[in-house]
């Protein structure tokens, strides 16, 4: 059963009055409830406008009339058989605090905040304060195997470290997605391999739908399906395992930053 699909998904950015970038060019998606897909293509295929618009940070362009877009049908994205596409800002919002968990290659975690504190600022746009948000976010950081390292903050841990404290931020409202862009650009070969099978962990322990963009090819390796994007468009969407992937998730430990 399909958790996310998507039809006529467009999206044009002006650069200037008479310079446009088409970087998605009506794409059609279809993600199951419980896969782990990699979306892979080269820099400018469209790929991360892709999970932009998949996890509601971007909208897609509409049919017709804003003078950037190419006139055509109406987009459509839908996010478990719910129509999101048209949403307002506020209703995408809410959806994403509390439906979706996000990746990024930078980490982006707060600085001058401790990693149980990057941790609770998930729960607070989800609504969830005080010893809730404490607890939960003291739970997803023991997933990752960091728990005793909650209180220091993020130029006292590895970048493996700052990689698993966001990977427990986009965890701790147990989203049904997650959706990360280059989670592993900024890793070596041995943190890649160990963030990824966390990952894996995660979607096969928890059911969790994960959506992996990526330009390396041991990460697609990994997954259930491997989208391939180029110039805007799908190239391929890839064949659904039939017996999913498996990947064993290494024993996380502490480790002095």
């Amino acid at each position: 059963m399909a958790i996310l699909e998507g039809k006529n998904l467009r999206k044009t950015y002006r650069l200037s009055k008479r310079n446009c970038v088409e970087a998605l060019k009506n794409v059609e998606i279809s993600i199951d409830s419980g896969e782990m897909v990699a979306i892979m293509g080269p820099s400018g295929s469209g790929k991360s406008t892709l999970m932009h618009i998949l996890g509601l940070l971007h909208a897609p362009d509409p049919g017709s009339g804003d003078g950037l877009s190419l006139h055509g049908p109406a987009p459509e994205l839908r996010l478990g058989g719910e129509e999101v596409a048209s949403l307002s800002d506020n209703a995408r919002t809410q959806i994403r605090a509390r439906r979706m968990g996000f990746v990024f290659q930078d980490f982006n975690l707060v600085p001058t905040l401790t990693a149980i504190e990057n941790v609770m600022l998930a729960c607070d746009y989800a609504g969830i304060r005080g010893k809730a948000a404490r607890q939960a976010g003291l739970e997803a950081l023991g997933l990752v195997g960091l728990a005793d390292r909650a209180d220091h903050k993020p130029s006292e841990l590895s970048g493996g470290e700052q990689q698993r404290v966001a990977i427990a931020r986009a965890l701790v409202n147990k989203p049904e997605i997650i959706l990360a862009d280059e989670p592993t650009g900024n890793l070596d070969s041995e943190r890649s391999a160990e963030v990824l099978a966390l990952l894996r962990q995660f979607n096969r322990e928890h059911g969790q739908t994960i959506v992996l963009v990526t330009h390396d090819s041991e990460v697609g390796d990994a997954c259930d399906r491997v989208i391939k994007m180029l110039d805007g468009r799908i190239r391929d969407n890839g064949r659904r395992a039939a017996t999913p992937v498996m990947a064993t998730a290494p024993q996380v430990v502490a480790t002095p930053a």
